[in-house]
C-alpha cells in the first residue's frame, strides 16, 4: 500500500527545516519535560523534545504495515509525521503525545452510553473510572433518564432523577484522582424537552457544585422558533414518550440566559443541527451528546482523536503582496493537511481502549477530528485585526481548503484501506475512510509548545509576568510576534502584563495598525467573536470550540443577543463567559478582568478560560486537559 503524498511533506520543505533539531522555546520545553516526556520510574525524564517526536512518528508509522505497506514506505511514512511533528507544523492532542509508543490511550475524550435502569447507570460509572484511569474526559446525554419522582415498577420505588445521576457520576470522577493533580473533565447535556430541564439548567447555580462537569442544554431549531414568537413547548417523558406537561420557551431560555450570565453555564448545543452531518444516524440513531468541551457531538462509545494544524506557521516571512493569498505557502498546508489526515487514522488503529465497546464503535465510524490553531498569529503576520471582515474572510478560504484536502485525503484512503465499517452506499453518503473529519478543538496546552494562539482564538493577553522566585526578579513572557516589533519595549511588556493593551498604552510610539491587529480577547465584541465562530463553522462538519467572551460589565441582554446570534448565523453550540463571574477567579494580578485564579499545579496565578477550557499560561496545567 503506497499514500500518494509519502513524499510530499519533505518535498514542501526547506532543507534546514528537514536537518534542523526541534526549534522549541523554554517555555514549551519546560512544559513537555514536566508533562509528556516518557520517565523512569524514579519519575525523571527520559527523553527529549526531539525523542518525543520520534517516538511517537514511529509508533504511528508502524499502522501502515497492517495494510500491505512495505518497510520502507514505512519509514517514508515515519519520516512525514516526524517532520511534521519535530516543525510543530500540526500537533495532535496531548494524549497521543503522552501515550503514543508506550501505553494509554492516544484518544482525547469519550462519550459513555447513560441509559434509563440501574444496571445501566452502573455499568457507566465504572467505564466514566476505566477512561478517566487512561486520562481521557467524558461525555454524558441525561435526555434518556426518566425525570425525578418517576414511579419504578420493579422495585415499587421512585426515580432519583438525571441530576442526582450527574453528581453520582461526578463523585466517581473526582474519586478517580484523589491524590492527583487534577480532577477529570466532564459534559452533561440534556435536551430542552426532558421535564426536569430547568432543575438541570440551575444545577451549577452554586459556584463549586458538580465541579467537574460542564453543563449544556441539547435544543433545536423548533424551540428556537419559539423562543422568538414567545411560545409554548411540551415537555416530553422519555420513559414513555408521554407529553408531560408544558412550558414557555422564552421563560426557559431566560434561565439558560441568566446561569450564563452568572458563571458561564449551562452552554447551548443546536441538536438538529448537530445531526445534519451525522452520516451514520440511519444505523446508529441521532447524537445526543458532546465531549466535555462541546466541539465533537459523539453516539456513544465514540471517541476524540484531534489533531491541529498551525496556521501561523504557513506564513511566507519575507514576502510583501496587496493579496494575502499570495503570503500563504499553499502547498505546504495541503501536504500538512494530507498527512495530518493519514497520522489520525493511524491513531484509531494504533490505539488503546479502555472498553471494548469504545474500541467497536471507534473502530466501525472512525472518526477523526483534523482542526487549526494559531489563526490570530497568522492574522498578526498578515496585519489584519481579528475583528474584521477580512479576518473572517481570510479564515473562511483557509478552512473550506482545508477541509477540501482532508476530505480527498480520507476517500484516498477509503479506496486503500476500505471506509469506515459503518459506512452504508445506500445513504448516498461519500465513502470517506472517517466518518466525520473536521473539528475546531481547543489548543490549551498544545497551542503553548507550538508558541501560538489557541484554536480560533484571539490572542487573550499580549504579555504576563512570572516571578523567578531564585534570583528575586519578574520574568515576562511575551507574545513572540511583538517581541519582534520596532516598537516593543520591556517598559511596554510591563505595561500589557499588568493588564493593560496597546491602546491604553499611553506614552509608547505605537502605530495605530498595531493597535488594530494587536488586539486582545477581552477587547473584541461578542458579535465579532460569534461570527468568526460561525465563519470556521461552515467548513467543519463536527463543532467548534470557542468561548465568547464578556467583559464583566456585560448585561443579560448582551448574552441573549450572543446565543440567538450563535443559533442564527449557523454555529453548532455556543459557550460563553463574563470576565469575573466565577468567586474562585478573582486571585487578580494586574488592573483588569484578564487574569483569572491560581494555578494549582504550581504555576503563576494566571489562568484564562478559553475554547471552553481553564489553561496556564506559565506551566501548562489545563482543568479541560484534552489537547
Amino acid at each position: 500500500m503506497t499514500i500518494s503524498n509519502t513524499r510530499r511533506i519533505s518535498m514542501s520543505l526547506e532543507q534546514s527545516e528537514i536537518n534542523s533539531s526541534p526549534n522549541l522555546s523554554e517555555q514549551s520545553l519546560t512544559i513537555l519535560k514536566h508533562r509528556y516526556f516518557m520517565k523512569n520510574t524514579s519519575g525523571e525524564a527520559v527523553e527529549d523534545a526531539d525523542g518525543m517526536f520520534r517516538r511517537v512518528a514511529k509508533a504511528l508509522a508502524k499502522v501502515d504495515a497492517q495494510y500491505g505497506a512495505l518497510p520502507v514506505e514505512v519509514q517514508l511514512t515515519e519520516s512525514d509525521f516526524y517532520q511534521m511533528l519535530k516543525n510543530t507544523y500540526c500537533l495532535p492532542n496531548s494524549p497521543t503525545l503522552m501515550n503514543a509508543g508506550i501505553n494509554g490511550t492516544m484518544s482525547a475524550c469519550f462519550v459513555l452510553p447513560l441509559e434509563d435502569s440501574m444496571e445501566a447507570i452502573m455499568a457507566s460509572a465504572s467505564d466514566t473510572a476505566m477512561v478517566q484511569k487512561f486520562g481521557g474526559g467524558t461525555g454524558f446525554a441525561l435526555s434518556n433518564l426518566r425525570p425525578k419522582g418517576s414511579k419504578i415498577k420493579s422495585t415499587h420505588g421512585i426515580a432519583c432523577g438525571p441530576i442526582a445521576v450527574l453528581k453520582t457520576l461526578s463523585q466517581v470522577s473526582s474519586m478517580i484522582t484523589q491524590g492527583g493533580r487534577r480532577d477529570g473533565a466532564n459534559m452533561a447535556v440534556m435536551n430542552i424537552r426532558h421535564p426536569d430541564i430547568l432543575e438541570f439548567i440551575s444545577c451549577k447555580a452554586l459556584e463549586g457544585d458538580i465541579h467537574n462537569f460542564n453543563i449544556s442544554v441539547g435544543v433545536d431549531s423548533d424551540f428556537m422558533k419559539a423562543v422568538e414568537h414567545n411560545m409554548n413547548y411540551d415537555l416530553i417523558n422519555p420513559h414513555d414518550g408521554t407529553i408531560a406537561g408544558s412550558l414557555n420557551a422564552k421563560d426557559v431560555f431566560d434561565e439558560i440566559v441568566v446561569g450564563a450570565w452568572a458563571n458561564g453555564e449551562p452552554g447551548m448545543v443546536f441538536l438538529d443541527r448537530i445531526n445534519k452531518d451525522n452520516v451514520v444516524q440511519s444505523k446508529y440513531g441521532p447524537m445526543i451528546a458532546t465531549n466535555p468541551c462541546g466541539e465533537q457531538p459523539l453516539l456513544a462509545n465514540e471517541s476524540c482523536n484531534l489533531a491541529s494544524i498551525v496556521l501561523s506557521k504557513f506564513f511566507i516571512a519575507g514576502r510583501v503582496s496587496s493579496s494575502w493569498r499570495k503570503q500563504i505557502s499553499w502547498d505546504k498546508l495541503e501536504a500538512i493537511t494530507k498527512t495530518s489526515v493519514h497520522f489520525l487514522d493511524n491513531v484509531i488503529d494504533g490505539n488503546e481502549y479502555a472498553t471494548p465497546a469504545i474500541k467497536e464503535m471507534t473502530q466501525s465510524t472512525r472518526k477523526i477530528g483534523l482542526g487549526v490553531m494559531g489563526f490570530a498569529d497568522l492574522l498578526i503576520q498578515l496585519r489584519v485585526p481579528y475583528n474584521s471582515d477580512k479576518a473572517r474572510e481570510i479564515g473562511g478560504e483557509l478552512m473550506k481548503a482545508i477541509r477540501v484536502w482532508a476530505d480527498e485525503m480520507s476517500m484516498e484512503l477509503a479506496v486503500q484501506r476500505g471506509p469506515y465499517p459503518a459506512w452504508d452506499e445506500k445513504t448516498g453518503h461519500p465513502a470517506y475512510r472517517n466518518a466525520c473529519r473536521m473539528t475546531v478543538a481547543p489548543t490549551g496546552t498544545i497551542s503553548m509548545i507550538a508558541d501560538t494562539a489557541s484554536g480560533i482564538e484571539p490572542t487573550f493577553s499580549l504579555a504576563w509576568v512570572k516571578q523567578n522566585i531564585l534570583e528575586g526578579k519578574s520574568l515576562y513572557y511575551t507574545n513572540q510576534l511583538l517581541s519582534q516589533e520596532k516598537f516593543f519595549t520591556p517598559e511596554l511588556a510591563e505595561h500589557l502584563s499588568n493588564g493593560g493593551t496597546l491602546s491604553d498604552a499611553e506614552g509608547f510610539d505605537i502605530p495605530q495598525w498595531a493597535k488594530e491587529v494587536y488586539i486582545t480577547s477581552p477587547e473584541i465584541s461578542y458579535r465579532d467573536h460569534v461570527l468568526m465562530q460561525a465563519t470556521f463553522q461552515q467548513y467543519v462538519d463536527a463543532g467548534i470550540s470557542k468561548t465568547i467572551n464578556f467583559p464583566n460589565g456585560a448585561d443579560m441582554v448582551d448574552v441573549e443577543d450572543a446565543y440567538m446570534l450563535a443559533w442564527k448565523s449557523g454555529c453548532k453550540g455556543i459557550t460563553v463567559y463574563r470576565a469575573g463571574s466565577r468567586d474562585k477567579e478573582v486571585l487578580v494580578k494586574g488592573k483588569t478582568e484578564q487574569q483569572d485564579h491560581e494555578c494549582p499545579d504550581g504555576g503563576m496565578p494566571y489562568i484564562v478560560f478559553e475554547s471552553g477550557c481553564e489553561t496556564c499560561k506559565t506551566c501548562g496545567w489545563s482543568l479541560c486537559h484534552i489537547a
